[in-house]
């Protein structure tokens, strides 16, 4: 269990995060939803310790996370995996090799400075690969890839570190509505196949009813919904986003969950 305890976060005279308290079950799917501003990227990357609080407590089963320091707090990110908007990909490196980085917590440094990657390092990467549709692409260089397909290579990245949660960093938020759909069922295949724990931050309301077991509505730092995607009415909706709403509630993006329940698990990539 994830649990968020009062945690806030201040830059300079500005807080981003407001004393935000939250438990995310196992195996969960969770929307994080708001406006540009509201604080989500920041919730997400001090759960991932990428930012520190600056107040409150973050705790993963009898761990608190806040306190990490070395070798610890790399082990904590490596079970928590992060999917950024920009990819985060080594263009000049082939897709193979950008989904291996993810395995750098398993190997020792000499190794993965070298490349030497072992023979299940690679199995498990290349059944990453294909598990999203992309185990063609595994000898291109990934700057020679749509955003779509960098966006899968991510989330294969993020799939071989074996976390146990997944923040995913306005995903999509770049993609055009086929990728869109694409990516998102992605992330809901390692949801439901694997039981890792997604928290997703979106901008469209009507993907994050489609696909999310739960909303979390963020408003100037502060969580002010917390339900399912049921109960986000459209009226709660206007009150959250104001003159945004119609931008959000864009029913031509929307993707139903079912897209993402056919597929199979590959054996070689672990729960």
């Amino acid at each position: 269990m994830l649990v968020l305890d009062g945690v806030s976060r201040k830059f300079s005279d500005k807080t981003a995060v407001d004393q935000v308290s939250a438990e995310f079950a196992p195996g969960s799917f969770v929307g994080i939803i708001g406006r540009s501003g509201a604080g989500k990227s920041t919730l997400l990357r001090m759960i991932n310790r990428l930012v520190d609080p600056t107040a409150g407590a973050i705790r993963f089963g009898d761990r608190d996370v806040t306190r990490l320091k070395g070798a610890e707090l790399d082990a904590w990110r490596a079970r928590c995996a992060m999917i950024f908007q920009q990819f985060n990909l080594i263009g000049r490196l082939d897709v193979l090799t950008n989904v291996l980085m993810g395995r750098l917590d398993h190997v020792s440094a000499p190794r993965a400075l070298l490349r030497l990657w072992s023979d299940e390092d690679r199995a498990i990467a290349l059944s990453a690969l294909e598990m999203f549709g992309i185990a063609d692409l595994a000898a291109k260089r990934a700057d020679q890839l749509s955003g779509g397909q960098q966006q899968r290579v991510a989330i294969a990245r993020a799939l071989v570190q074996e976390p146990r949660i997944v923040l995913a960093d306005e995903p999509i938020a770049s993609l055009d509505p086929r990728n869109t759909r694409i990516v998102m069922d992605a992330l809901l295949r390692i949801n439901r196949h694997f039981g890792i724990t997604v928290l997703c931050n979106l901008h469209s309301l009507d993907l994050a009813r489609g696909y999310c077991d739960r909303l979390i509505g963020m408003s100037a730092g502060r969580v002010v919904f917390d339900g399912a995607p049921a109960a986000l009415t459209d009226d709660v909706a206007r009150d959250l986003y104001g003159l945004e709403a119609g931008e959000v509630m864009d029913a031509a993006h929307a993707a139903p969950a079912a897209h993402a329940g056919g597929a199979s698990q590959p054996s070689a990539v672990p729960a």
